[in-house]
């Protein structure tokens, strides 16, 4: 299935906000090292980061591929299963990275981990922004019949 124009734009603003928290991290990471906290490994870390970083873009990209997806069912049940699915592989792989980040001494740990976050990160900023959901020009210029102010019908009674 092919990302459709709308999902990839999303999936591009969430890939450089994840890559912008990652140039945060090293720097925090680099900065800690300095004050005496950790050691700064640069290979470790940038490791870390991009295969962090892919696990992370890959997982927003399969949310987007389910939604694109489940828009086409018409039973309920089927689509709640398909979400469930998808989550419940999600969190899977996400899992499983960690636990990698662990395991594997070349991964710097906190340099692989944390962009696992970074998508959620940059979604709350973008929704604190007020731009998380750019209305189109084509919808954002007619209401919609339904969102329509209803108009007032009270009546006056004489007593």
């Amino acid at each position: 299935m092919k990302l459709q124009p709308a999902s990839r734009k999303e999936l591009t603003r969430i890939t450089l906000g994840t890559l912008v928290c990652d140039a945060i991290l090293i720097a925090a990471l680099f900065v800690l090292s300095l004050v005496g906290v950790g050691t700064f490994d640069v290979f470790r870390i940038l490791l870390g980061a991009v295969c962090g970083t892919v696990v992370a873009v890959a997982n927003f990209a399969i949310l987007c591929l389910t939604v694109q997806s489940a828009t086409e069912i018409d039973n309920k049940k089927r689509m709640k299963a398909r979400f469930q699915r998808s989550y419940n592989l999600r969190l899977l792989i996400q899992a499983v990275w960690v636990v990698a980040c662990y395991l594997i001494k070349p991964i710097h740990f906190v340099a692989g981990a944390a962009p696992i976050l970074f998508p959620n990160v940059v979604i709350l900023f973008l929704q604190s922004r007020g731009k998380l959901f750019e209305p189109s020009t084509s919808t954002a210029a007619k209401p919609l019949p339904d969102e329509e102010e209803p108009e007032d019908h009270l009546e006056t009674f004489e007593s």
